[in-house]
């Protein structure tokens, strides 16, 4: 009987290590099987890149002289959209999410950047400076019907979307800084969120649409990261270091925050928990890595 208990035990052991027995989807978490996109210069100027969610598989997507940056996942994975300069004024572009199929969705010869993919696929907020300065725009997934939805004298940026798709956050200059800022994504009922000394830039929603975090230079030793409720109370700062830390991004689960820190004067992808705990760095080069977006699928 021991014998064959013993037995048990080997085969099993051997079907392991063999692959006769496969884990399941279910124990590795979605926000683990997702992938991160970045912007990095490592080969002279700004390319988009990919990465899985635990830092491994970094492959470059586009190859131009330009400068590639701001990707933007559309909600299926299948596409990325992002800024370049290839047709010597910024421009926002879509691609397969291989590299392949890069299109000019624009058009324009002001400057349009910082794209954002939203819930449903079917459009694109972005920055452009077409009215002489920087608002936030709207236009379908294939470039048409070009919307400005801010319409202000304010510098107007980083727009993103709420899950539901009924709301955009932003940053803009309203008063003396620049706060962070909500709409409906008709561009009315635009609203001030965060009213302090200091400067708030690249909101970004929770998942479930109930949390939103954004960098902050508030305390003024360099930027935080921050989380506050989608109505703007209960503002909790959720890094505290000497580094600058930005562009914090969720998870497609909640759990984390991807995001950009500068240490040790090196531009690098770190992610965190949501509360700000066990920061791991996800990227190490010595050129500037940016500006992580999290796959929501």
């Amino acid at each position: 009987m021991k014998k064959q208990w013993v037995f048990s035990v080997l085969v099993i052991v051997l079907c392991l290590a063999f692959g006769f027995i496969q884990r399941g989807d279910a124990e590795t978490p979605p926000s683990q099987k997702s992938e991160i996109a970045f912007h990095s210069n490592r080969y002279g100027n700004f390319e988009i890149y990919v990465m899985n969610a635990d830092g491994t598989g970094q492959k470059r997507l586009t190859h131009d002289p330009s400068e590639d940056m701001n990707a933007s996942w559309s909600p299926d994975g299948t596409k990325i959209a992002f800024q370049t300069d290839r047709d010597g004024n910024d421009e926002i572009y879509i691609m397969n999410a291989d590299g392949t199929e890069q299109t000019n969705l624009t058009h324009h010869s002001a400057d349009d950047s910082q794209p954002s993919w939203s819930p449903d696929g079917t459009k694109i907020a972005f920055v452009s400076t077409r009215d002489k300065n920087f608002e936030i725009y709207v236009m379908k997934a294939d470039g048409t019907e070009q919307k400005n939805l801010t319409r202000s004298n304010e510098v107007d940026t980083n727009p993103c979307w709420s899950p539901d798709g009924k709301k955009i956050a932003y940053s803009s200059d309203k008063g003396l800084n620049f706060e962070i800022c909500v709409m409906n994504a008709d561009g009315t009922e635009q609203q001030r969120l965060t009213n302090v000394r200091g400067i708030e830039f690249y909101p970004s929603f929770s998942p479930d649409g109930k949390k939103i975090t954004f960098t902050s230079n508030r305390e003024k030793h360099g930027n935080e990261i921050y989380v506050m409720n989608a109505d703007g109370s209960e503002q909790k700062r959720i890094t505290n270091n000497s580094a600058f830390y930005d562009c914090p991004c969720w998870s497609p689960d909640g759990k984390r925050i991807v995001f950009r820190a500068v240490k040790d004067e090196n531009w690098d992808i770190y992610v965190m928990n949501a509360d700000g705990t066990e920061q791991k760095r996800l990227t190490d080069h010595p050129a500037q890595d940016d500006k992580p977006c999290w796959a929501l699928f």
